[in-house]
């Protein structure tokens, strides 16, 4: 696999990430048009009684499309390396169980900077911009204050303010 150049991969990869994205609104909009019909739907839906709703990971929560905040487990959040951007469906189970499921990851990009504590919060300074990292990431990688690290953020990350870290380097 040496062989193979980087930029190819991190291409094929965000054409993967990019077609498991179109898919999953496909089907969702497949959904919405004729109901939750097996026959119909070329993803095998699965069987869970509750509510779903879908929305969008804010960098903390889930921001549902019914424009409520949902709170994500950091260490789900952390462990799925969610970039904020990424849509999430979440299904609130009869007996009230929040079960999350990552169904549309935003084009990523990766940087490195420099690990930050201030005022109670965890930064990463890239040089050009500061990015939220959530806490349980950094307890996770047991990264310290000006430890070098590896993060995620959408591609456009003009709005972004939360960062995923990939690793301590």
């Amino acid at each position: 696999m040496s062989d193979v150049p980087e930029k190819q991969i991190k291409r094929l990869r965000s054409l993967i990430q990019e077609a498991e994205t179109n898919l999953a609104a496909a089907n969702e909009l497949l959904i919405s048009l004729v109901g939750d019909d097996a026959k119909l739907s070329p993803i095998k839906s699965e069987d869970t009684l509750g509510k779903i709703i879908e929305g969008v990971f804010d960098g903390q929560n889930m921001v549902g499309s019914d424009a409520k905040t949902y709170p994500v487990p950091a260490n789900y959040a952390s462990k799925s390396k969610l970039v904020q951007g990424d849509i999430l469906k979440l299904t609130i189970a009869e007996d009230g169980t929040f079960l999350y499921k990552q169904i549309g990851p935003v084009a990523r990009k990766q940087l490195v900077g420099t690990l930050i504590l201030e005022n109670g919060h965890y930064f990463i300074d890239t040089g050009s911009k500061r990015f939220r990292v959530l806490l349980a990431s950094v307890t996770y990688f047991k990264a310290k204050p000006n430890d070098q690290i590896s993060v995620n953020v959408p591609e456009d990350d003009s709005t972004t303010e939360w960062a995923a870290i990939e690793a301590a380097l």
